[in-house]
């Protein structure tokens, strides 16, 4: 598939916490595994992450009873630390991540090309759901 033909779509969320807490819990592998799912029936068993421009990244998502699953790979292009993250996924569409502070809320930005095989309005619901998980793990996480 040529990328070039691929439409962005965004999700964002804003989250209850200081901007220290949420960069550690998005950037940190022990963290990932425990909100990197769109639904209660997935998880995410494993996190490799190497948070720096020319890093990559490999998380593994399955479903809980075995029945599927699939590696999310890439490379990081552009880290600004609390501030931005791009990432090219290893079937070449890109991903923008901004997080924004305001007081004591940190709002997150993704962007990303989507994928043409599932409809966009189910890519911005997977995506939604594991922004909103991740929101919903930092706050109830007094770590």
């Amino acid at each position: 598939m040529d990328t070039k033909d691929l439409k962005p779509i965004t999700v964002q969320t804003t989250i209850q916490s200081n901007i220290d807490k949420v960069w550690n819990h998005w950037t940190k592998s022990e963290h990932i595994t425990n909100w990197n799912f769109a639904t209660d029936e997935w998880c995410c068993p494993k996190a490799e992450n190497d948070l720096k421009p020319k890093g990559t990244f490999s998380w593994r998502m399955e479903a809980k009873d075995g029945s599927m699953g699939f590696d999310f790979n890439g490379n990081y292009e552009k880290v600004i630390e609390r501030e931005l993250i791009t990432y090219k996924m290893e079937d070449g569409r890109w991903v923008k991540i901004e997080f924004s502070v305001k007081g004591n809320e940190v709002t997150i930005r993704e962007t990303f090309d989507a994928e043409g095989t599932n409809s966009d309005e189910q890519q911005r619901a997977g995506w939604q759901a594991i922004l909103e998980n991740f929101k919903k793990y930092v706050e109830s996480n007094p770590a």
